[in-house]
């Protein structure tokens, strides 16, 4: 079938009966027979897809859904687009790989890319075409910020995720990853993070985010404080599978402001909040920093493909030949992708539509801030999380949050869940996604959260 953004298939969710459908489940079954046990997503999604048009779904069941996972972010201007689709299809016939050799295309994603840097860095930076994925880019940064230094620790903070790779990992904070994994990279220090709703040094919300940052500085200053002067601090300004917790302004400040003075490379990864998430190309614009190194993957191209980058200070660059390579790092289909999605946010002011779709989600979901059991309605641009938890104890509500992603799922609403005890509901749409889908899809969730929260024992 002929898919196109105004397709009869694609105007609405609509699911047909009990998830998952019959076509459904025997390929979730089969997968389970061959796949790896470490598979995620359909486990609380089960659903096997057919095919994608902006942003909607349609499973092999006939059943169509709203997509606010968007493959976890990489899909800015959501499936198949028609212009990114024709930019990728006429690349294919030219060039497909190219290692590092230069290309006129890859010359012009690099241009692209480097004009999306605040006026102030693009002239400074240099770009590194890593592996294909967030966590490769992020192993880069490190290995650069180490050799540049000659320092071997690094700081990392509490609630952040860098990627499933070894070194990755060792800088993530989630634990169930790391638990099972021995002989982790060595030298690495968590400190606490501005999550001022569930402080980390249990204190107020007023206090929270200047003290985290305080420790910070004082424990780097410190001669007794334990910590040798790191190699690099690195930091999501949105913390994305954390559970979608921005960083507060003046602890962002602060730990820029303690690492300039120390001399200490600053890695902002922008994996997930990067290229117009949050309203503006990186997230780091909006907290008055400049990082040393940035992290970009996901959305680089714009419509899947993978293509990861470090943008960094030129006097970093004291690498030699090959010390960080990747065999795919010349994807030209991404870079056609890529190019083309940065003159399509452009000339659509993507941006601005990022800004008045949060705010429109922003106003539509707020009044669930009123319910005991959501703790907190977070989010900047279209990067939201709505977090659960008991209302008595104060516990993270993971299983509560689960039902609700479940119960979006059976209405036509595709979500993700994230945070501690993954009760935080995540919500990552299209950059590109209309008002009218926004507002049936935080209807769906605004009903399913009442609903779950309505079949709470005692409610």
């Amino acid at each position: 079938m002929s898919v196109t953004p105004d397709s009869d298939t694609f105007r609405g969710p609509r699911v047909a009966g009990p998830l998952p459908g019959p076509a459904s489940a025997r390929m979730l079954a089969r997968q389970e027979d061959v796949e790896s046990s470490a598979r995620t997503y359909p486990r609380h999604l089960p659903i096997a897809i057919e095919e994608a048009s902006g942003s909607f779904v349609r499973d092999v069941d006939g059943n169509v859904f709203i997509d606010f996972l968007a493959g976890a972010g990489v899909l800015s201007l959501g499936h198949n687009h028609p212009e990114l689709t024709e930019a990728v299809t006429d690349q294919l016939a030219r060039l497909t790989h190219g290692l590092d050799f230069p290309t006129p295309l890859k010359e012009e994603f690099t241009e692209t890319a480097l004009s999306t840097l605040p006026a102030s860095l693009r002239d400074s930076m240099r770009v590194h075409f890593c592996g294909p994925t967030g966590a490769n880019a992020v192993e880069a940064a490190i290995k650069l910020c180490k050799t540049a230094t000659g320092r071997g620790d690094v700081v990392s903070f509490q609630g952040g995720f860098h990627g499933s790779t070894a070194g990755a990992m060792a800088l993530t904070g989630l634990l169930e990853q790391k638990e099972p994994v021995s002989n982790q990279m060595p030298g690495v220090h968590f400190f606490p993070y501005s999550y001022c709703s569930r402080c980390p040094l249990g204190l107020t919300p007023e206090t929270c985010s200047t003290n985290c940052a305080t420790y910070l500085d004082r424990s780097l200053h410190d001669s007794n404080g334990g910590v040798p002067r790191p190699a690099a601090v690195i930091l999501e300004m949105v913390q994305g599978e954390g559970g979608v917790i921005p960083a507060t302004p003046e602890f962002a400040r602060r730990v820029g402001r303690v690492a300039h003075e120390l001399g200490i490379p600053l890695i902002v990864d922008e994996v997930q909040a990067g290229y117009g998430r949050t309203g503006t190309w990186f997230a780091f614009e909006q907290y008055d920093l400049e990082p040393d190194v940035i992290v970009a993957s996901k959305a680089l191209s714009g419509i899947g493909l993978p293509v990861a980058v470090i943008f960094y200070r030129k006097s970093l660059d004291v690498w030699a030949p090959g010390a960080h390579t990747g065999t795919f790092r010349g994807n030209q289909l991404a870079f056609a992708a890529g190019t083309a999605a940065v003159r399509i946010m452009r000339r659509d002011d993507v941006l601005g539509n990022v800004r008045a779709r949060g705010d429109q989600i922003a106003s539509l979901l707020q009044p669930l801030a009123g319910s005991p059991w959501v703790r907190e309605v977070r989010g900047r641009g279209l990067m939201w999380g709505i977090e659960m938890a008991d209302p008595v104890s104060g516990a993270p509500a993971g299983d509560l949050a689960r039902r609700i992603q479940h119960t979006a799922l059976q209405h036509g609403l595709i979500l993700e869940c994230g945070g501690r005890q993954d009760c935080v509901v995540r919500l990552l749409p299209p950059l590109n996604v209309t008002e009218e889908v926004v507002a049936t899809a935080c209807a769906i969730l605004r009903d399913a959260i009442t609903e779950e929260i309505a079949a709470q024992p005692g409610a």
